[in-house]
C-alpha cells in the first residue's frame, strides 16, 4: 500500500503544480519503466548467481586435479578458475582449433552430455611424462595418434571421475565417458543455438600452461537449475564428524599401491664375481632354510614370513606381525 499523504501535504503539492514549481509530464516519465532489449536467439538462461555457483563448484574440482593428476604424471600442477560465461554452442564449436581433444562425457543422472576440452600442448606434455619423458610439449601441432589417444582417454577418465565429489551437494552423478574427439566437427552434441555455460580452467604442468574448457548445456542441468545457487550450497555442506571421516582417510589409503618385498638373505660378492654370474651359479646367503624371512612394506619391516608356493608361484606364508616397539 502506498504512503498516505495529509492534508498539508496535498495542500503544498496543489499550491507547488500551481505555481510551476512542479512538472506534470516530469513526473509521469519519472514513474515510466525502463525498456531493455531482448535477444531472443540468445535467451540468458544462466544468472550471474549459477555462473558463480558453478565457479565453486569447479574451485573444488581444481584443488582435486591438482591433487590428483601429479600421482600419474608425477609432475607439479596447479589449476585455477579462470571465469565463467553464458553462450551459444555454436560461438563455442566454432572457437575450437585443430586439432582439440574433446571428451563427451554423459553426465548421468542427469539429461545430455557436457563436453571437456584439453588444450593440445597440455595433452602433448601429458603424452611425453606418461612415456617418460620431461613433459615438454610438441613445437608443431599434428594429429594424435592411436597410442596417444588411448594415453590421452586414460587420463580424461581419471579428470571425469573426479567430477563426482565437487557435485556431490547438488546431485550424485554417475558420469562415464563416451568418447573422446580430435575434431571439433564430430562432436556436435549440442544444437547450435542451445545456451551452454563455460567454466574456464586454466592448468599449469611444469612450465607448460594451457586451458580446460568444461562446456555445459542448459538442458542438462536444467532439472538441477534451482539448486544452482550458493544459498542451496551453503545450506547442505555438512562437516564430516571424526568417524566418517576416518572412514573416508582409511578408504584412500586402501586405493594406495605400495611395494611389497620378502628379503630370502643377504651376501658380500666381489664386482667382478657379480659380474660374471652365469645361470646356474649359486650365492650363499646368510640366514637358513628354515629361519623366518623378513617382509617389508615399502621399507619397513612389518612381518616375519616361511617361504613357499602356491600352485606354480612362488609365495610366503605370515608367521608375525613386527609391532612398531620391536
Amino acid at each position: 500500500m502506498g504512503e498516505v499523504l495529509s492534508q498539508n501535504e496535498i495542500d503544498s503539492l496543489l499550491q507547488a503544480l500551481s505555481t510551476g514549481e512542479l512538472d506534470m509530464d516530469e513526473m509521469q516519465n519519472d514513474n515510466e519503466k525502463q525498456v531493455k532489449s531482448y535477444d531472443f536467439k540468445r535467451p540468458a538462461k544462466f544468472s550471474k548467481e549459477h555462473l558463480r555457483t558453478l565457479e565453486i563448484v569447479f574451485e573444488h574440482y581444481g584443488r582435486l586435479l591438482s591433487t590428483n593428476l601429479p600421482v600419474y604424471l608425477r609432475k607439479n600442477i596447479q589449476v585455477a578458475v579462470v571465469n565463467s560465461e553464458a553462450v551459444t554452442f555454436s560461438e563455442f564449436s566454432n572457437a575450437l582449433s585443430n586439432p582439440v581433444i574433446l571428451g563427451i562425457i554423459n553426465f548421468t543422472p542427469l539429461n545430455g552430455n557436457i563436453i571437456v576440452e584439453l588444450a593440445a600442448n597440455l595433452g602433448y606434455a601429458m603424452i611425453d611424462r606418461m612415456l617418460g619423458g620431461q613433459g615438454n610439449p610438441l613445437d608443431k601441432s599434428r594429429e594424435f595418434s592411436e597410442i596417444e589417444l588411448t594415453i590421452i582417454e586414460k587420463i580424461m577418465v581419471i579428470c571425469m571421475q573426479l567430477l563426482r565429489e565437487p557435485w556431490r551437494n547438488v546431485v550424485d552423478l554417475n558420469p562415464v565417458m563416451d568418447r573422446i574427439e580430435t575434431n571439433a566437427q564430430f562432436a556436435q552434441v549440442i544444437a547450435p543455438n542451445d545456451m551452454i555455460a563455460i567454466v574456464t580452467l586454466n592448468i599449469k604442468i611444469g612450465d607448460v600452461e594451457g586451458m580446460m574448457n568444461v562446456c555445459l548445456p542448459y538442458f542438462t542441468l536444467e532439472d538441477i537449475m534451482d539448486k544452482l545457487n550458493t544459498k542451496f550450497w551453503f545450506s547442505t555442506m555438512q562437516k564430516d564428524t571424526d568417524e566418517n571421516y576416518q572412514e573416508y582417510i582409511e578408504s584412500l589409503i586402501q586405493r594406495v599401491d605400495i611395494p611389497v618385498k620378502a628379503v630370502l638373505g643377504k651376501s658380500t660378492v666381489s664386482v667382478s664375481d657379480f659380474a660374471n654370474l652365469q645361470i646356474g651359479d649359486i650365492i650363499r646367503l646368510g640366514s637358513k632354510v628354515d629361519s623366518e624371512l623378513d617382509v617389508y612394506v615399502g621399507n619397513i619391516r612389518k612381518f616375519t614370513a616361511l617361504p613357499g608356493a602356491s600352485k606354480e608361484n612362488y609365495a610366503v606364508r605370515i608367521a608375525s606381525v613386527v609391532r612398531e616397539e620391536e
